[in-house]
């Protein structure tokens, strides 16, 4: 291809960017399948199975987690278990309670 680029006009130059932009993302599916299909025949060659996935995250920002520890004396005191222990918490712990003792029973 001996196109001078300096001679296309703007929307030439958008619309060949797009296209090329078109096929690699068709290049990359392509090679994507290929090696997917190389991925599970070296998988049945020893009897073992793979599951690909596509890639993508699942959507967990935001996500609400549930407490899983709770202050006996006010159960409005709840504690997720993740990030730095709470006040109370620590409090409860120096007094001799273990977290076994905080965790909420389902």
């Amino acid at each position: 291809m001996d196109t001078d680029l300096n001679q296309l006009s703007e929307s030439d130059l958008k619309n060949m960017i797009a296209d090329a932009e078109k096929a690699l993302r068709a290049k990359k599916e392509s090679k994507r399948k290929e090696v997917i299909a190389q991925i599970r025949q070296l998988a049945a060659s020893i009897d073992a199975t793979v599951e690909i996935r596509d890639g993508r995250r699942t959507a967990r920002r935001g996500m609400k987690v549930p407490p899983k520890y709770q202050d006996p004396n006010d159960p409005s005191r709840q504690w997720t278990g993740r990030g730095m222990q709470p006040a109370w918490i620590r409090e409860l712990i120096a007094q001799g309670c273990s977290l076994e003792d905080l965790a909420i029973k389902f």
